[in-house]
């Protein structure tokens, strides 16, 4: 009778705690990348597709950062090094692409046949996991640069506006 009732009572404990505990879903509204060792955020809702590396061909007389154009699902896309485009590094004539690098391509809405050439990706992120760093940059930020979150490590993790990304002249000029 005793292992009835140790068994019953285990039962309605852990009954007791599914029903306290709040059920939780964490919805994911970014696209955590890394360029150069800096953790960046794009928005579902301006992130399209992610692909693996493939042949990017470069572009005579093209700026530092246009990494080249690429064949992306038999559509042919601009794609920029984020990392050089950001000052995050120096441009290298034909750097290797490493096997981690992915290109994300831009959501159609913003019009634009371009994908983004990142150094690998940290996953998915959710409001409730980045929230805002306690201390944003001080002094002028580009446009595109949207606000500084934080994760549970002390991590900074800086929004990018792509729809403003893709509004920079010099970024207009060259990829549309």
């Amino acid at each position: 009778m005793s292992n009835k009732a140790a068994l019953r009572e285990l039962q309605q404990r852990l009954a007791e705690r599914m029903q306290a505990s709040p059920e939780t879903t964490l919805i994911a509204s970014w696209l955590a990348v890394e360029c150069a060792g800096v953790g960046l955020l794009f928005s579902l809702k301006q992130a399209s597709e992610i692909f693996a590396p493939v042949p990017i061909q470069p572009v005579p007389y093209a700026k530092p950062w246009l990494a080249g154009v690429a064949n992306l699902r038999g559509g042919l896309f601009t794609v920029v090094d984020l990392a050089v485009y950001l000052g995050l590094r120096e441009p290298a004539p034909q750097r290797a692409v490493a096997a981690q690098a992915r290109l994300v391509a831009m959501g159609s809405e913003l019009n634009l046949n371009c994908a983004l050439l990142v150094d690998r990706l940290a996953g998915l992120r959710s409001d409730e996991q980045l929230p805002l760093a306690p201390e944003q940059p001080a002094g002028p930020l580009p446009r595109f640069a949207g606000a500084l979150r934080c994760d549970e490590a002390g991590r900074h993790w800086q929004e990018i506006n792509l729809e403003a990304l893709t509004r920079q002249e010099d970024f207009l000029h060259i990829v549309a």
